[in-house]
Order: C-alpha cells, then sequence, then structure tokens
C-alpha cells in the first residue's frame, strides 16, 4: 500500500476535531474528483483508497486535492476500508467519514452524521436511506428486500433498532477507531463493523441520508452472492458467539422431536406388537442430532469463555 499525500488541511467547519473523510474507491475516475472536492469544505483531509483501479481514479483523486494510498492490485471493499482504517488510526483522526465513490452518497450531507458525534458524543453514526419516507421509497426493490433481510439478521446480534446494516455512508469517532479489528475483505466489512462495535460497548445512531439510484455502474456486486456472503458471516459469528442459542436450542428441539417418535414408537408396540422401523429411524436420528448439537454447543461455549477470560486476564496485566 503506498501513500501519496496531497492534504491542505481545510477543516473550516470543525476546527477543534480533525476530521477526515474517507473514500474507498475501484474505477471510478469520472465521480471521484467532484466528490473529493465537496468533501474537502467539511474536513481536515480527504484520503482515497484507489483499490487496484485499471483507471485514471488516483490521479484525478489527487489532482482534486485527496491524499492517495494504493493497493496494486484489486484487493475488495473490505481491505479497502480496513487501509483507511489504518491510516486515519495512524495520523491520530478525531472523527472518520467514510463515504461511496460512485455518487450514490452525497458528500454535502457530511455534516449530518457529524453531528450526533460532535453534538452527542455518539461512536458511531450511519446514513441510513430507509428512515425518511420518501428516500426509502427510491430504493429499487430488489435492493430493499435483500438490505432488509440482511439487516434483521444483523439486529439479532448487534443493534436491534438498526434500519440500514449496508450503508457505506457513516461516521466513526476516535474511540470506535481504536476499537475496530476488521478482518473482512469483501462487502460484507459494513456488517462486522457493527458486530464488533456491540461486542466493544459502542453507541451507535443513525441519521437520514439521500442515495442516488440513477448513477451509471452503481454497484459492481452480484445482489445474490453478497447477500449470501454476508449471512453466512452474520451467522458464523452468531454461532460462535451465542453457541448455547445456535446449537443448544436446536439440539434440543431435536431431542423433543427424538422423544415424541421414540414414545409413538413404543405405544405402537405395545397396541399391536408391531415395530416401526422408519418410526426407530427418525427416533434414533433426530436424537443423535440432538445430542451433537448439544456437545457442539457445551464445547464452543467453554472454548469462548475460556478466551474470554484470557483476554479480560490480559487486559488485566
Amino acid at each position: 500500500m503506498k501513500e501519496e499525500n496531497n492534504s491542505n488541511n481545510n477543516g473550516n467547519n470543525n476546527n477543534h476535531h480533525r476530521i477526515v473523510v474517507c473514500i474507498p474507491a475501484y474505477n471510478e475516475a469520472k465521480e471521484i474528483g467532484s466528490i473529493v472536492k465537496k468533501a474537502k469544505t467539511y474536513a481536515n483531509e480527504v484520503i482515497v483508497c484507489d483499490d487496484g483501479s485499471k483507471d485514471s481514479t488516483a490521479d484525478v483523486a489527487k489532482s482534486s486535492g485527496a491524499t492517495v494510498i494504493r493497493h496494486e492490485k484489486n484487493e475488495g471493499y473490505g481491505a479497502s476500508i480496513k487501509s483507511l482504517f489504518e491510516i486515519a488510526k495512524e495520523k491520530d483522526v478525531d472523527i472518520m467519514v467514510t463515504l461511496d465513490s460512485d455518487g450514490q452518497h452525497n458528500p454535502e450531507q457530511i455534516p449530518i452524521v457529524l453531528n450526533p458525534i460532535l453534538r452527542d458524543g455518539y461512536d458511531i453514526v450511519i446514513g441510513s436511506r430507509f428512515l425518511d419516507r420518501r428516500d426509502k421509497l427510491k430504493v429499487p426493490l430488489y435492493r430493499s428486500l435483500g438490505i432488509a433481510t440482511i439487516t434483521k439478521l444483523t439486529q439479532v446480534a448487534s443493534y436491534g433498532n438498526i434500519t440500514d446494516a449496508q450503508s457505506g455512508f457513516r461516521a466513526y469517532s476516535k474511540r470506535a477507531l481504536s476499537n475496530m479489528d476488521l478482518y473482512e475483505d469483501g462487502m460484507s466489512v459494513s456488517t462486522e463493523i457493527l458486530l464488533r462495535a456491540k461486542e466493544n460497548h459502542l453507541t451507535v445512531q443513525e441519521v437520514p441520508v439521500t442515495v442516488r439510484y440513477d448513477v451509471e455502474d452503481a454497484s459492481t456486486h452480484n445482489p445474490v452472492v453478497h447477500g449470501i456472503k454476508v449471512m453466512s458471516n452474520v451467522l458464523q459469528y452468531i454461532s460462535l458467539r451465542h453457541p448455547l442459542v445456535f446449537y443448544g436450542l436446536p439440539g434440543l428441539v431435536m431431542l423433543v422431536v427424538g422423544a415424541i417418535y421414540a414414545g409413538n414408537a413404543i405405544e405402537l408396540f405395545s397396541h399391536t406388537r408391531y415395530v416401526s422401523t422408519p418410526l426407530i429411524l427418525v427416533a434414533v436420528g433426530t436424537a443423535m442430532i440432538g445430542v451433537v448439537l448439544f456437545a457442539t454447543a457445551a464445547i464452543l461455549y467453554t472454548i469462548t469463555a475460556l478466551l474470554k477470560g484470557r483476554v479480560r486476564k490480559d487486559s488485566v496485566a
């Protein structure tokens, strides 16, 4: 990752806070210049992560006044976000704002996502396209359904009142930045951030923002593949963080089902002396699955409890 600095330290509106606007970009030479110029009005510095673009994205961003960091090859949206988080922490900024580089987000709405941190001390602010009914109606139906599904699943493991778990228009306080160690390289990083925020007891607020859908090539990601990956990651997170619920409850259900079938088989035999092989097989099969799920829950719960205890011990030491 290389850095090309072209900061002019504007920050006209927030002299007491060092604010950076961070923009992940891949082949966005057409839009990135105007976005950088507008974003500079609200920040001390604009940083663009050029994720291996094949066009002039990096040159346009730099000539427009941005600091540019570059990936030699395309590594993914999550990898860009991770690089931007790292450089924001290195620069010891007070607030980091992220927004998309394709023109869907309006840089002039940056103050909207900044205010809850500046005014009320929130850790993370999310620009949601679903809080205002007029903005909500602009979202294409297939996107709305997909985002709603991912958001519902994310709510289970993070914040129950979140309406837009996939929004890339966000603001992060210094506390939020210091508590984020991200791993996802793909689009599911947006969900990972919320899961880790909940784990670290960070405060989150949503504000209404407008998202454009008339932008050419607004998204290069297959929504079905993206949705499956995100949901898979959330389920994996829930299974590891809440094994008793994720594995234990289904295990209990399977044991109950096994007991019911076993009871039916016994009752049938007591009345007719007929041995029902199907009933016995179902009873034994479901009981075995229930035992395996219970054992998995117990093992994972013990491992996570030990790891948490070790982390707490290390942090105290």
